[in-house]
């Protein structure tokens, strides 16, 4: 079991933020790295002003970076559904190159016929293998180069207790690892999650019931925050138990309730029921 885990596909790489920015970068990338190599290759019809070559180029980028586009959001959607392993995460890629090179491949053979290009041998299989290595220059280099990116974010600690765990002072970081709200234990309620962020809920210097917006992952907190008060309750919360009012039973549902009017009572996962019990 411990394998298969080793196995699995981090969740940042599936994160929407990562996907966005891998999308932008590879956009980017593949255009500058298109520009640049035409020169070199004997069978690119890629030009820039107004040519009927250029509208070729143009239809061509769009509809590539659509695919991407459309790939990446499906990637994202089904992040609930399943667990996606390292080798599924690469044949995913793959696929989005082969798809992209049978693209080029029929642009390049329909722009031919019509006389719009010229190609010395227009044959598929010459066209779709070079294109494969264009292809996987383009789009796989700025791949790896955005998840080692994403991947050193990640090793910083999205949001970690940077004090000894004797200490009162829980310090709350971002998905970038900076520091964004450092708090006594004592003032904390609960944490809970909203998409790619967490609410922080907290009482002030006054007393009064406060929100603050991190941008990170509920994950990085239950596992960071071992060994504190800060326990995960639900899949959207992390609760701290030294601000516990009651903990009661209604049915075969547990439910935590603060002291404090305002914040409303949470109630306890079968998942998480074992971890809180233990810990009150």
């Amino acid at each position: 079991m411990e394998k298969k885990e080793k196995n699995i596909l981090p969740a940042y790489f599936r994160a929407k933020y990562q996907l966005i920015a891998t999308v932008t970068f590879t956009a980017f990338f593949s255009l500058l790295f298109i520009l640049v190599s035409i020169p070199f290759s004997d069978n690119a019809w890629f030009e820039l002003g107004p040519s009927q070559a250029f509208a070729f180029t143009a239809i061509f980028f769009a509809i590539a970076l659509l695919v991407i586009i459309i790939s990446k959001r499906v990637m994202y959607a089904t992040r609930r559904a399943f667990r996606m392993t390292y080798l599924q995460y690469v044949l995913w890629n793959l696929m989005e190159v082969v798809i992209i090179c049978l693209l080029y491949t029929a642009f390049t053979i329909q722009g031919d016929e019509f006389g719009i290009i010229n190609i010395e041998d227009a044959s598929f299989l010459n066209i779709f293998g070079k294109a494969s290595l264009y292809c996987i220059t383009s789009l796989i280099v700025p791949y790896i180069i955005a998840g080692m990116y994403f991947a050193i974010l990640d090793k910083n600690k999205t949001i970690r207790d940077s004090a000894p765990k004797e200490k009162s002072i829980i310090n709350l970081h971002d998905y970038t690892g900076t520091l964004k709200l450092s708090i006594n234990v004592g003032s904390l309620y609960y944490i809970e999650s909203d998409d790619n962020y967490v609410n922080v809920w907290y009482s002030d210097n006054k007393g009064n019931l406060k929100k603050y917006m991190v941008r990170c992952r509920l994950k990085d907190i239950e596992e960071d925050f071992k060994g504190t008060p800060l326990v995960r309750c639900h899949r959207k919360y992390i609760v701290n138990l030294s601000r516990i009012g009651v903990l009661r039973k209604e049915g075969q549902t547990y439910y935590i309730e603060f002291a404090e009017k305002d914040i409303p009572a949470l109630n306890v996962s079968k998942t998480y029921e074992e971890a809180v019990l233990s810990a009150v």
